[in-house]
């Protein structure tokens, strides 16, 4: 039934802990999904916060889905939101999109905390290009199933049944599920290929325990049964596997590795230009960037 665990492996930020489960060397994708962090939990003093300065992304659609805390978001298209628990910030970076993510003024004098997942899913080929857009749906708008001691939120796609309203670009599905100790559910099987990841807790599959930090990717074509140990929250992701290969640099996803030197070139020269007629522009109200990084 399994297939391979990874082990997240943890990164101080200063001040809080990103955890990354994919990539890896073995298992490049689950589906679509090309990158999983889990942020925190950290918690921040009063006047301080997160700061990441705007930065570009092609290729892909950024996921931000919290369990605690807040963050405001500024885009290239003028949006500026803040996501809290629950919500869903769907970003899609297509030909090319800049974005910050920031503690937002009024969380960051009081002192907040800060946990939850980001994760990139990867464009069918012939979306890559596409034009850039973002959607936000408070978590009111995302389908709820309930079975016995189990409580699911659909973030994205479809699954039991339900389909959540992001849109999307190709099969997919993305659930946050709060299980109560002892209960027992079976995981779907409508998709070809699917992740199990602890957030906390302990879970079951196929006779092994796994606890938090710990990524399970699943055979495709096992029927998966899980049983929570001890009240657990996990995340469970995955879909259909996108046709040709993906390559990263940095923020960037691309099935060509040419377009990745085209992104990096055109990063560069929009600094260089200080982002005024140029391939990339800083959200309103940003003058701060970060520089391409050497490798």
């Amino acid at each position: 039934m399994i297939e391979m665990t990874i082990s997240g492996r943890a990164k101080d930020l200063g001040g809080f802990a990103v955890r990354r489960l994919i990539p890896v060397a073995k298992r490049r994708l689950v589906g679509p999904f090309i990158f999983f962090d889990h942020i925190g939990p950290a918690e921040f003093e009063p006047g301080t916060g997160i700061d990441v300065r705007p930065h570009p992304h092609i290729g892909l659609a950024t996921v931000t889905y919290l369990f605690d805390g807040e963050m405001d978001h500024r885009d290239t298209l003028g949006v500026h939101k803040t996501i809290k628990p629950g919500d869903v910030n769907w970003m899609t970076a297509g030909r090319g999109i800049v974005h910050s993510e920031r503690t937002g003024d009024t969380a960051r004098a009081a002192g907040h905390k800060l946990h939850g997942i980001q994760t990139w899913v990867a464009l069918p080929t012939g979306d890559e290009e596409t034009d850039p857009f973002f959607s936000h749906h408070a978590s009111g708008e995302l389908p709820e199933i309930e079975m016995d001691g189990v409580k699911m939120r659909l973030i994205l796609g479809s699954a039991y049944g339900k389909t959540s309203p992001v849109k999307v670009f190709s099969p997919i599905f993305y659930l946050h599920v709060e299980s109560d100790a002892g209960s027992v559910f079976k995981l779907t099987d409508e998709h070809e290929e699917r992740a199990v990841y602890v957030v906390s807790g302990e879970i079951e599959i196929d006779g092994r325990l796994f606890g938090e930090g710990e990524m399970i990717v699943l055979d495709d074509e096992a029927s998966i049964g899980i049983r929570t140990v001890k009240s657990a929250c996990v995340m469970i992701c995955g879909g259909a596997k996108l046709a040709g290969d993906r390559h990263i640099f940095w923020n960037f996803v691309s099935s060509s590795k040419d377009r990745l030197e085209k992104a990096k070139a055109d990063w560069k020269a929009s600094a260089d230009a200080g982002f005024e007629n140029s391939a990339f522009a800083l959200p309103p109200g940003e003058t701060e960037h970060i520089p391409l990084p050497e490798s």
